[in-house]
C-alpha cells in the first residue's frame, strides 16, 4: 500500500486518483441514471479537451477545429452502429432492403464501396483511430512543414470543420444530411439502450478517460513533454539545437486528434446519434473554452472543465431557456479573466497553499509539547538579624 502511495506521488497521479474516486464513486452513488448518463457525455468530451492540454497547453499550438475529429470519430462508430440497425429483415420495407434508410430516401440502391469496412467491427475501431489520425497528419504536415501557426493555423483548421460540416450536409445520401444518422440502438447485438448498459458504457468511458490522463502525463513528463514546452516557449533555440519542430507538432497534432475521436465514438455510444451540428465552428470553439476554463495546463483541470462548462450550459438551458447563451458567455469571460489559467490554476495558486500552510500549522501543533505552565517567583529570603562583633572575652554586649 505504501510502495502504491509513493509511485502515485512520485508520478504526480493524486489528483487523477482524486478524479477517479469522484467519477467511479462519487458520481455514480449520487446521481440518477438520467444524470450519470449525461455526466458521461459530458466526459466524452473531456477526451477533446485533453488532446487540446497536448497541443495548445504544450505544444502552443491552438486550433479551433478538434471538432473534424470529434466527429469523424463519432460517424465511424454511427456507422457500424448503422449498418447493423439496416439488415434486411428490418429494412424490408424499403426499395432496396439491407442499406441504411436515408440511402433509400435519396434513391440510392447499393451500398458504397467506402462504407463497407465499416461491416466488421474490429475495422470499424482500428478506421476510428486511424482516419482522424491520418487527416490531422496531412493538414500537419502541410502547415508546420511551411512553418504556417499561430491565428492562422487556428483559422486553417476552422475553414476545415466549416469544409468538412458542408460536405456532410451537402452528401445527405451517404451522411443522413443535416439530421445525421440516428436510430442507433445496438453493438453486436447489445441493447445500449438499457439501464445495465448505460451504467456499463459510463464506467468504459471513465476507464478509457483515466487511461488517457495517464498516458498524456506520462508523455509529459518523458523527454518528448519538455521538447514540445521548450517548443512553445523557445522554438528557435530548439530548432537551432537540431530537432524538427514541424515533426513534433505533427505528432501534437495527430495524438490530439486521436484522443478526439475516441471521444467521438463514445459519445455516439451513449447518446445514440451523430449529427454535423456536432463538428462545426461552433462545437470546436466550446472544446476549447473546456480547456480554456480547466486550465489549458492541467490534464485533470480540462476534465472538470469539460463537466463544468456542460453543466452549466444544461442547467442555464432548462431554467433560463431564454438567457442561457448569454449565461454561458458571462461565466467564460468571467473565468477567463479572473482566472487566466483557468480552475487548475486557483487551485495551484491558490487552494494548494491555504491547504499546504494549514497542514503545517496542524502538523506544529501536534508536534510541539504544550507550553509549560508559569514558573512561581523564588521565595524571598528573610532578612537576618545583624549581629555584633564578638569582645575580646566573648561576651556580647
Amino acid at each position: 500500500m505504501n510502495s502504491l502511495k509513493q509511485w502515485i506521488e512520485r508520478n504526480g497521479l493524486g489528483n487523477v486518483a482524486l478524479l477517479a474516486l469522484v467519477l467511479l464513486v462519487a458520481f455514480p452513488l449520487a446521481l440518477d441514471l438520467f444524470r450519470l448518463n449525461l455526466v458521461g457525455k459530458y466526459l466524452s468530451y473531456a477526451f477533446v479537451a485533453l488532446g487540446l492540454v497536448m497541443l495548445w497547453g504544450y505544444g502552443g499550438v491552438l486550433s479551433l477545429g478538434q471538432g473534424v475529429f470529434f466527429g469523424l470519430g463519432g460517424y465511424g462508430m454511427a456507422m457500424f452502429l448503422k449498418l447493423e440497425a439496416s439488415d434486411p429483415i428490418t429494412t424490408k420495407i424499403q426499395s432496396t432492403p439491407g442499406i441504411p434508410d436515408f440511402m433509400d430516401w435519396n434513391q440510392i440502391t447499393a451500398l458504397p464501396i467506402w462504407w463497407k469496412p465499416f461491416q466488421s467491427f474490429p475495422l470499424t475501431l482500428a478506421l476510428i483511430l486511424v482516419v482522424p489520425t491520418l487527416l490531422a497528419f496531412i493538414i500537419g504536415y502541410a502547415m508546420f512543414k511551411r512553418r504556417v501557426g499561430g491565428v492562422y493555423f487556428a483559422i486553417i483548421t476552422q475553414a476545415v470543420a466549416l469544409i468538412l460540416t458542408v460536405l456532410i450536409i451537402g452528401q445527405q445520401g451517404y451522411t443522413g444530411g443535416v439530421n445525421g444518422m440516428t436510430d442507433l440502438k445496438t453493438i453486436l447485438g447489445w441493447d445500449t439502450r438499457t439501464d445495465s448498459a448505460k451504467y456499463i458504457l459510463y464506467f468504459l468511458t471513465v476507464g478509457l478517460l483515466l487511461g488517457a490522463i495517464v498516458l498524456c502525463t506520462w508523455i509529459q513528463k518523458s523527454k518528448l513533454g519538455t521538447l514540445l514546452l521548450a517548443m512553445r516557449d523557445k522554438e528557435d533555440r530548439v530548432r537551432f539545437s537540431g530537432y524538427d519542430v514541424a515533426m513534433f507538432r505533427v505528432f501534437a497534432f495527430c495524438f490530439a486528434a486521436m484522443l478526439s475521436a475516441v471521444g467521438g465514438a463514445m459519445f455516439t455510444l451513449q447518446v445514440g446519434f451523430m449529427s454535423p451540428s456536432l463538428v462545426g465552428i461552433v462545437p470546436s470553439i466550446e472544446m476549447v473554452i473546456f480547456a480554456a476554463v480547466g486550465g489549458r495546463m492541467s490534464l485533470v483541470g480540462a476534465v472538470y472543465g469539460a463537466l463544468l462548462v456542460n453543466f452549466g450550459k444544461t442547467y442555464f438551458s432548462e431554467s433560463f431557456p431564454d438567457l442561457w447563451l448569454f449565461l454561458m458567455a458571462g461565466m467564460f469571460l468571467g473565468v477567463v479573466l479572473a482566472f487566466p489559467d483557468g480552475l487548475a490554476g486557483v487551485y495551484t495558486q491558490r487552494v494548494k497553499p491555504w491547504l499546504a500552510k494549514r497542514f503545517a500549522r496542524t502538523q506544529r501543533e501536534t508536534v510541539e509539547p504544550p507550553a509549560a505552565p508559569p514558573m512561581a517567583p523564588p521565595p524571598v529570603a528573610a532578612p537576618e538579624t545583624p549581629t555584633l562583633p564578638a569582645g575580646l572575652s566573648g561576651q556580647r554586649t
